[in-house]
């Protein structure tokens, strides 16, 4: 009796120590996660204006899709950028957005060419467009093209 009883003990010690080892390793995946824990695409080092980032490649159209979509926030010092090839003129907008971006379009020589500046989640359905057809798209934090004086004519360099 007194054996069994020391393998039960031995067992529940057993079973919660994998249950914890579980969620320890839950936390520590979800914690490597951009914001809103959706998987990490592919990172580039961005330079634009005076500054450099690194941005999220979305590349395929499902990525791009999905986009910044349903996650919380940005970190700082961390984009979104899309990459067309070849360049078109493709309309964003901010549907399940729960937060506030800045939109950069260049064109295919990487000179930025529009600046959508603090777009609302709350301006879905509108639509935003380019100057015209974009190569590449990089989506900040709001206030990032003003924080980090980026004008029209400045290039984005993907490293």
């Amino acid at each position: 009796m007194k054996r069994n009883r020391g393998i039960i003990i031995l067992g529940g010690v057993a079973l919660f120590l994998l249950i914890l080892g579980a969620i320890v390793y839950s936390r520590r995946m979800t914690d490597s996660l951009p914001t809103g824990g959706q998987a990490q695409l592919p990172l580039s080092w961005v330079s634009v204006g005076s500054t450099t980032i690194e941005a999220e490649l979305a590349t395929t159209p499902e990525q791009q899709q999905a986009g910044l979509s349903n996650r919380t926030g940005l970190a700082e010092g961390r984009g979104m950028l899309f990459i067309f090839n070849p360049p078109r003129m493709l309309g964003f907008w901010m549907k399940d957005m729960k937060f506030s971006l800045d939109m950069i379009w260049t064109g295919d020589d990487g000179v930025v060419m529009t600046i959508n500046r603090n777009i609302s989640p709350a301006t879905y359905p509108n639509v935003f467009y380019p100057a015209e057809p974009a190569h590449y798209v990089l989506e900040v934090p709001a206030g990032f093209a003003d924080q980090h004086r980026v004008a029209i004519g400045d290039k984005i360099v993907v490293q």
